[in-house]
């Protein structure tokens, strides 16, 4: 159960337009508002991360992604659904609803539904979808524990909210919606 002011404190960080650090299901990751191109541009600077890669974006439930997935098949709908909630990352073709920082070079958007507690509360409580993308610098290996992003990030993260890793050995699978190519597995 996360702490309800330090949730309460989360969200209201990221409506400001914050940066915070959260645990995910393998790795601690750093999450935004999608929709805010100054807290994206800084979460890239914050991790030294190449524009042209896109993030992925996490959410509660397949309603908070729904925009996203329109004009796709009732066919590709029924195999996001049957892979949610859980730690499958889509790339899913855009449909003009990403903001550019988000899609990166690419003409995909990389989402997921997750089943970890904290984010799904997170993400209930924001009302949305959330920027996901792991908590290191570039090139470093992602920080397991909220220690290992302090020591990475010092006080440059606007809140860190605490609690466990939701227990897989590596992050989600990365698969591509329309030609099923697994980009990371």
């Amino acid at each position: 159960m996360i702490e309800a002011n330090a949730l309460d404190e989360a969200v209201v960080v990221l409506h400001a337009g914050g940066v915070i650090a959260y645990p995910t299901e393998a790795v601690w990751g750093l999450g935004c508002d999608p929709d805010d191109a100054a807290a994206l541009t800084r979460l890239l600077q914050l991790k030294a991360r190449d524009p042209a890669k896109g993030v992925i974006l996490i959410a509660a439930s397949i309603g908070q992604v729904a925009p996203w997935l329109e004009g796709l098949s009732a066919e590709q709908q029924a195999l996001l659904a049957a892979s949610w909630p859980g730690p499958h990352t889509w790339l899913v073709p855009d449909n003009g609803r990403s903001h550019a920082l988000v899609r990166g070079d690419h003409d995909r958007v990389a989402l997921r539904v997750s089943d970890h507690p904290r984010v799904v509360a997170l993400c209930e409580a924001f009302g949305g979808p959330l920027v996901s993308t792991s908590a290191n610098r570039a090139g470093e290996p992602p920080a397991m524990c909220a220690e290992e992003v302090r020591a990475a990030f010092g006080d440059e993260l606007d809140a860190v909210l605490e609690g466990p890793l939701g227990g897989l050995e590596r992050p989600s699978t990365i698969r591509d919606l329309v030609t099923g190519r697994v980009l990371r597995s």
